[in-house]
């Protein structure tokens, strides 16, 4: 049995991630010590990461990553809770960083406040949005960390652009296992037969995403909103794959097909 694909935010900040804190705390000097246990008793997502560094300034700190596929009104204040635990636990200051990888809001805060009565709590945090940080940041740096969001960067919509990462991930073993995770991004651009003529997709390795029950909750819950019928006229018209349309929407594959035959699909 083939070994299992692991292309989650841990992994993927593992392929370089010196170059990673550097990136997110803009400072060069800043030397990457280890991983740590970025789980709870009770606060723990697959989008966490927890980093040990250090640099001249601050000595010893802790650096602590949220990657997620979109923002949600809750994340500030899970933020601040995290924030306090992990400080808490490994007795060093943190440097909190959330970032996002899929257009939202116009604004994201980058700050959670709470008061009661003359009291006042707040925490403040990073926010990266990856939608607008240019994709040339990502050979140029390099950031083999970023490679596979090259598409939902700023100017890597280009195909040229997506075979260029597509390239850099296919000549290297360990990186090639992302080349999935790129090609679910790159649908978000490019047409389905595009995709699929130029790289590999394949769904039990988007499974072992730490988003991929968010990206079909988001399908779900977009069923309801405008008809789940609708919905799987719109994926099956943009060529997604019967299979994907059935795990996406949790209907069979037999009602997939009466949908797609009733159409002419």
């Amino acid at each position: 049995m083939a070994p299992k694909a692991d292309i989650g935010s841990k992994r993927l900040i593992g392929l370089d991630p010196q170059g990673w804190i550097r990136w997110i705390t803009r400072n060069p000097e800043a030397i990457f010590r280890e991983m740590l246990n970025s789980k709870f008793e009770w606060i723990s997502r697959e989008g966490d990461v927890l980093i040990r560094a250090w640099d001249p300034d601050l000595g010893e700190h802790l650096i602590a990553n949220e990657i997620q596929l979109r923002y949600s009104a809750k994340m500030p204040r899970r933020i601040r809770a995290y924030t306090a635990l992990a400080e808490e636990k490994y007795q060093l200051p943190v440097y909190p960083v959330l970032v996002v990888i899929l257009p939202g809001p116009d604004r994201i805060p980058t700050q959670y406040t709470s008061t009661i009565r003359d009291l006042e709590a707040r925490q403040d945090y990073k926010v990266i949005q990856l939608s607008e940080v240019e994709a040339e940041l990502v050979f140029s740096q390099p950031l083999p960390t970023l490679l596979p969001f090259v598409p939902i960067m700023q100017g890597g919509e280009q195909e040229e652009i997506i075979r260029h990462a597509l390239q850099i991930l296919q000549r290297d073993p360990v990186l090639s296992e992302m080349e999935p995770l790129l090609a679910f991004f790159a649908r978000f651009v490019l047409s389905s037969e595009v995709v699929a003529q130029i790289m590999r997709w394949d769904m039990a390795v988007l499974r072992e995403s730490p988003w991929y029950e968010e990206i079909k909750q988001e399908g779900i819950l977009l069923g309801k909103q405008e008809g789940i019928q609708q919905v799987v006229m719109t994926m099956l018209r943009k060529g997604i794959p019967i299979e994907q349309v059935a795990e996406l929407t949790e209907l069979s594959l037999e009602r997939i097909q009466q949908l797609a035959s009733s159409t002419d699909l």
